[in-house]
């Protein structure tokens, strides 16, 4: 589990096949083989890593489902490490599990992502998002889509304040919603 609070930009220094190499150095502090980084909101596996740089094996699926297919060396990406039990929760629940990939329709601060719109019962005014691995708040939900704010601090630290027209980005609805609706879907 992560909670969408990002903790540093990370860098695609290469991707051959299913080896993703991101160059980074906070995630780094107290990895291990087999720990989970959230990478722009999808959970990969550590398998390897260095001083400043990491790797992880990526499977087509993952590739196909995500935004992180695209990725090319020089990428820049959120990285976030799973929250422990003792820690704050700063964002919401987030597993680290795509959903769909959205297209940025207005850039932020004003962010308004395009979205299939079978997913909107999903997405509800001030409920919780994951853009990117990034937690917002959901500012108004639209016939294609939903607006979050972004504020400058997050703009910045963040792969959001790059991000243009045209641009797909990872999302992860919330959880609460889809068990809702499962546990309802058994009683009729």
């Amino acid at each position: 589990m992560f909670t969408g609070i990002v903790e540093e930009l990370g860098t695609v220094i290469s991707r051959e096949g299913p080896k993703l190499r991101i160059g980074a150095s906070a995630v780094l502090d107290d990895v291990e083989l087999g720990a989970s980084i959230a990478v722009s909101g999808t959970c990969l596996t550590v398998v390897a890593w260095g001083e400043d740089w990491w790797e992880a094996d990526v499977v087509d699926e993952t590739y196909d489902r995500t935004c992180l297919g695209a990725l090319v060396p020089g990428s820049r990406v959120n990285l976030e490490r799973p929250v422990r039990l003792a820690d704050r929760l700063g964002g919401h629940l987030v597993q680290g599990h795509v959903d769909a990939v959205g297209i940025i329709a207005t850039p932020a601060p004003d962010l308004r992502v395009s979205v299939d719109p079978a997913l909107l019962r999903y997405i509800v005014e001030k409920g919780s998002i994951t853009v990117d691995g990034t937690s917002l708040t959901v500012a108004a939900v639209h016939t294609d889509g939903f607006s979050v704010a972004v504020i400058p601090h997050t703009a910045e630290v963040t792969t959001l304040g790059s991000k243009g027209p045209g641009d797909p980005v990872n999302l992860e609805l919330d959880v609460i919603a889809k068990y809702v609706e499962s546990l309802l879907e058994g009683h009729r």
